[in-house]
């Protein structure tokens, strides 16, 4: 279980003029968008043509899709991730009434996580020490004495 508190959404998701250069990518390139966020989360980058493709497939068989699954599954995760409060109720609404407008919060979203959070990478090394260089050793011959 997580200890940090909840927080909100940095942005509403209809709050297209707080950075409107987002709302305008994802307006003339929504599949732009969803793709560069799905990128900047950490997964492939081609994970939101399975909504555009997919949807098309099933609906051209037959098979109604009203969910799409990449898109709902950013959300949440996303959510998951940076502790913000929500339900898997609200992302489903938001996943299905409001597809452009979720890909432009979610972009707002990480922008915003990504100018507040420090990242700090380990990184283990191995560190061989090496004796110092002698400098001007002498050495004196040794003596060895034999009794008979």
């Amino acid at each position: 279980m997580n200890s940090r508190p909840l927080a909100a959404w940095h942005s509403g998701v209809c709050d297209c003029f707080e950075n409107a250069s987002t709302c305008c990518y994802g307006f003339w390139c929504c599949p732009c968008l969803a793709c560069t966020v799905s990128g900047r989360h950490g997964e492939n980058t081609c994970l939101p043509l399975c909504d555009i493709f997919g949807s098309g497939v099933c609906a051209a068989v037959g098979i109604p899709v009203c969910v799409p699954p990449a898109g709902l599954s950013m959300r949440t995760s996303i959510r998951k991730t940076y502790n913000i409060k929500g339900s898997l109720c609200k992302d489903i609404l938001v996943s299905c009434f409001c597809v452009w407008c979720s890909w432009c919060q979610l972009h707002r979203e990480l922008k915003h996580q990504n100018k507040t959070t420090a990242v700090v990478n380990v990184i283990n090394q191995t560190v061989i020490q090496q004796p110092a260089p002698m400098m001007m050793m002498q050495t004196q011959p040794t003596v060895y004495v034999a009794q008979h």
